[in-house]
């Protein structure tokens, strides 16, 4: 979800209570003209797509009967590269259950929305470059169900990867994935793991990893202190290190981010063009493709933003 410069200026709390309300009305009566204006404002303010840049084709394999869970394959555009099955959420109905556990654990759900295209945008662009990756300990931040993890532990020889995300129920489905694609990892030891950005009881992966990827996990600006931190909690002290987020600028939130980044003594650069095959879906959807409607550079097209100690 993303909120636009248009008719609403609600905060981030109040926008999930009303995505919360549109799931609950779809099940109750008919909208009245008050109700649809409201869900016309919610269409407007989601970015969530279907399409993203479709940098990685999928096919959905199985609905799994009594679920909202289905079984995907990722066949990767790399001669010789492994297909990747991931069970995910296929639905768009919001669960009273998933906002109980957000504000439980002072976490958010879009993990569990759908697969970001920002998180595909990682995953092709780890693909190019797995020299960056070759004999590393990597971890990524919430990684939702943790395509791009998987994408790096199957294709660059990695060391070890550590798919991580906050919300308990996305780790389920991290490990679920993890245990489903275990064939495909070679010597790479790949692991699921709960990691709240603003907890201080890890001393065991503090000073750990030479590479840590994240995408689009800028957008809540509640969030910022504590993702700087950890990076800087998480970079190997000796020998190069660095972060790798692919993040929208989505307003100042990326700007307020890199702030906070300053704030605590790390560098960072900015590169917009940093792929010639993401670049050109870019240019044609700006163009107007209609594969991605409401496309919009400043909400939807990912910086790669290079952070080093």
């Amino acid at each position: 979800m993303e909120t636009d410069n248009t008719k609403t200026t609600l905060r981030p709390a109040s926008l999930r209570w009303k995505i919360l309300r549109q799931a609950l009305l779809r099940r109750s009566s008919p909208q009245n003209s008050d109700e649809q204006s409201q869900i016309g404002v919610m269409n407007r303010i989601s970015r969530k797509t279907t399409q993203g840049f479709n940098l990685i084709p999928c096919q959905l394999i199985e609905k799994i009967s009594n679920s909202r869970d289905a079984r995907v394959c990722y066949t990767l555009p790399v001669a010789g590269s492994p297909k990747l099955f991931l069970t995910q959420r296929v639905d768009n109905h919001a669960d009273l259950g998933d906002f109980e556990i957000c504000n439980r654990c002072n976490i958010d759900n879009t993990g569990l929305v759908c697969h970001w295209p920002s998180e595909d945008v990682l995953a092709f662009f780890s693909l190019s470059h797995a020299d960056m990756f070759r004999s590393k300990r990597v971890i990524e931040l919430g990684s939702g169900y943790g395509l791009a993890g998987l994408v790096i532990a199957a294709t660059t020889e990695a060391l070890e990867v550590v798919i991580s995300d906050g919300n308990p129920q996305v780790v389920d489905y991290i490990q679920r994935n993890v245990d489903a694609n275990s064939g495909a990892f070679g010597g790479t030891t790949v692991k699921s793991m709960t990691l709240h950005w603003n907890q201080d009881d890890f001393p065991y992966i503090v000073d750990t990893f030479d590479v840590i990827v994240a995408s689009d996990c800028t957008f809540f600006k509640e969030f910022h202190k504590d993702l700087a931190r950890i990076i800087k909690f998480l970079l190997k002290k000796v020998g190069p290190s660095e972060a790798l987020f692919f993040s929208p600028k989505r307003g100042d939130s990326l700007d307020k981010f890199l702030e906070e980044i300053e704030g605590n003594h790390l560098h960072f650069s900015i590169i917009e063009n940093y792929n010639a095959e993401i670049w050109k879906r870019h240019q044609m959807l700006m163009s107007g493709d209609e594969s991605w409607p409401n496309y919009d550079k400043d909400h939807c097209y990912p910086f790669l933003v290079r952070i080093t100690l």
